[in-house]
């Protein structure tokens, strides 16, 4: 079988970038040790872990809010209830859907995982910039641009490098779901 799709989307993952900051690329099994360590720090510190996307990546969110819930033992927090995202939506415009949440909810330490394929929806990029003056460590997942405004303002930065939502998405949820199934292998799950 010759899938040009799926050798895309390989040779997408295999070119795939994780910095530290904005400037120290890591090679990936080093960056995946890393990502890992990050979010085992913030499990042993029981911060509370926000993970933030639109569309597509707000499922990855969702669905990894549960997953580093139940099988990872951490703190995780949804910002996806439908009252409270109409509510900020209604009363301060979908560009701060997250970022006002945060402003109640988020404390020094936390963490934030913001996804986006393009890094430039701005209710992302605002929450960043809550999450950074409340002192929370920020790991973003984006792709299309390697300029785009949630790379550079990330602590974390997993940078994908394609315009197709579909190869981006596929890689930001194989990472992450990567780094819970780790963390579950080796603290087991605490149901």
């Amino acid at each position: 079988m010759n899938n040009t799709y799926i050798n895309e989307l390989l040779k997408t993952l295999e070119q795939t970038k994780i910095y530290i900051k904005t400037n120290t690329a890591l090679d990936y099994d080093f960056g995946m040790k890393e990502l890992v360590a990050c979010f085992t720090r913030h499990k042993q510190e029981k911060s509370q872990i926000f993970f933030i996307g639109n569309g597509g990546s707000s499922a990855i969110a969702s669905h990894m809010t549960a997953d580093f819930m139940k099988n990872g033992g951490m703190r995780t927090y949804s910002l996806y209830d439908n009252a409270v995202t109409t509510c900020m939506g209604n009363d301060y415009g979908y560009a701060y859907v997250f970022s006002r949440p945060l402003e109640f909810l988020g404390k020094e330490n936390d963490l934030l995982v913001a996804i986006s394929s393009s890094g430039n929806s701005q209710n992302i990029v605002n929450a960043i910039h809550v999450a950074k003056t409340k002192k929370m460590e920020t790991v973003t997942l984006t792709g299309f641009q390697p300029d785009n405004q949630s790379k550079q303002l990330g602590d974390f930065n997993i940078y994908v490098p394609s315009q197709k939502y579909g190869i981006v998405e596929s890689i930001h949820n194989l990472m992450l779901q990567q780094a819970v199934d780790l963390i579950m292998e080796r603290d087991g799950i605490r149901l």
